[in-house]
């Protein structure tokens, strides 16, 4: 859990001149001032502190219930000196965010001295929190005298009870484990210390913070810990969080050590880019974190040879959003980013590749980050990698690059860093937030009402013309009696 770093500052206090008056004159005025400040605030402070919340509150039985992971239950027993009126849960989490984020529910109650709350958070509504997120709330209440108490703050691990979670630790890094025996879990460990290492030396990238590691059984426990997830889904990187969550049997021990290294680059490169201004293309993100297992497979390696030897190489330009849904190009797309990421690493440089990614983090655009680190946009990248791999030059289209535009995930939890699989889901919809639904916009009355109601007034005109025709002629038959 992060710790909350409170910032002491020390207010400058200005010293007035008045050289007019001697020392004794000084010392006077500054008594009356003093004097005069000290009746003021006397005066004022028992109209002022009831604006501002107590910092004690008489809040028993305060907890948070799991039902993990559906939801999540927030109770207490609220004691006053006179009835309440109204209460307030504050909740969150403990994550990387462009500025402080404070959901605030209100649940219903009875008014009176004592007072049960109760509220729910259904994670079915606004999407799942991964395994070891961190919880806090508090309770804000209001009394019918007008003071407002704010209990203390509590927080609680969102992570299920059903497994028996045993945890090891090497700097930066805490490894949780409930399946296979503590030498399996070392061996998670060990790659996981040798992956921030190799990123450290590679691309300069390095842990900010500790990173928890959620090691569950096999892919089928880690999918019941995560709601709304592709089914082919066998490890995921939380970098706001700083956690990584992994299905990784005894039987796949391998697999696991090259994982564990890739869904940590993803928090790694996560941290280093952060910003509310911009984003990292695919291709870079995910050509680090192959990068950073030690490189290619046979057959991905095999497949990408293909690619080149047959000019079916994917367009840089079209792998900086998401991978295709079509398995032999999803796997080419990771084969070819490592590529990638391997040209500019090797050819220019550690340190480049670092200012690309520190360029993206102050909010530059793909193609300006490269022209100011490389020298070259997207299509020039292209041009030079596929030289150094004796590719066939680009093909240059006579119609403007289509730009890439990135797939709508309705979900409020950052999910990167799959690992490759037998197959890729094809993405069903997700449940959002009902606070994120848009309403159903109301186009207006039936058609077939609307034409009655036009038929009605028409007719209706039509009636009121016949009879004002019919005024209108006898009139002027009366006119011509009355002149014969």
């Amino acid at each position: 859990m992060r710790q909350t770093k409170i910032r002491e500052w020390n207010v400058p206090v200005r010293q007035s001149r008045a050289n007019r008056f001697s020392a004794l004159d000084r010392n006077f005025s500054m008594r009356r001032i003093l004097t005069l400040f000290t009746l003021i605030l006397n005066l004022s402070l028992p109209a002022v502190q009831p604006a501002f919340a107590s910092p004690q509150a008489d809040a028993t039985d305060d907890r948070a219930s799991l039902s993990f992971p559906i939801s999540v239950t927030f109770s207490a027993t609220i004691n006053a000196a006179a009835n309440v009126t109204s209460v307030l849960l504050e909740y969150g989490t403990d994550q990387l965010t462009c500025g402080e984020v404070i959901a605030k529910a209100f649940p219903q109650f009875t008014p009176g001295r004592t007072v049960n709350v109760e509220w729910t958070w259904e994670m079915r509504q606004s999407g799942s929190l991964p395994p070891g997120a961190t919880i806090w709330w508090r309770w804000r209440y209001t009394d019918e005298t007008g003071k407002e108490t704010v209990s203390p703050q509590k927080t609680t691990t969102w992570l299920d009870s059903e497994h028996d979670w045993k945890t090891i630790t090497a700097d930066k890094l805490n490894l949780h484990y409930y399946s296979g025996d503590q030498m399996f879990a070392q061996e998670l460990l060990d790659a996981a210390e040798n992956g921030l290492e190799s990123n450290r030396t590679k691309s300069g990238l390095t842990a900010e913070s500790p990173i928890d590691l959620y090691i569950y059984a096999d892919t089928n426990d880690l999918r019941a810990a995560i709601l709304y997830e592709p089914s082919w889904t066998g490890g995921q990187a939380f970098p706001d969080h700083d956690i990584v969550i992994l299905g990784i049997s005894e039987d796949d021990l391998d697999w696991g050590r090259d994982a564990i290294v890739h869904e940590l680059t993803h928090v790694l490169v996560g941290h280093f880019t952060f910003s509310c201004l911009g984003g990292v293309p695919t291709w870079l993100n995910e050509g680090l974190a192959v990068y950073s297992e030690g490189g290619l497979d046979p057959a991905s390696q095999s497949q990408l040879e293909d690619a080149i030897r047959n000019d079916t190489l994917l367009s840089v330009r079209s792998l900086s959003a998401g991978f295709s849904e079509v398995p032999d190009k999803a796997f080419l797309s990771y084969s070819q980013s490592y590529s990638i990421v391997k040209f500019l690493i090797e050819t220019y440089g550690q340190q480049e590749m670092t200012d690309l990614l520190a360029s993206l983090r102050d909010g530059a655009a793909i193609d300006d980050a490269l022209v100011q680190t490389y020298g070259f946009n997207v299509e020039g990248l292209e041009d030079e990698w596929r030289k150094a791999i004796q590719a066939k030059p680009r093909t240059v289209s006579t119609q403007p690059t289509a730009q890439p535009t990135p797939t709508y995930v309705p979900t409020i939890v950052p999910v990167s860093g799959a690992p490759l699989a037998n197959q890729i889901a094809t993405p069903t919809p997700i449940p959002t937030s009902t606070f994120g639904e848009p309403k159903t916009s109301q186009s207006g009355p039936p058609i077939a009402l609307t034409l009655a109601l036009l038929g009605f007034c028409c007719l209706l005109l039509l009636i009121v013309g016949v009879i004002a025709l019919g005024v209108f002629v006898r009139a002027q038959n009366r006119k011509g009696g009355n002149h014969a």
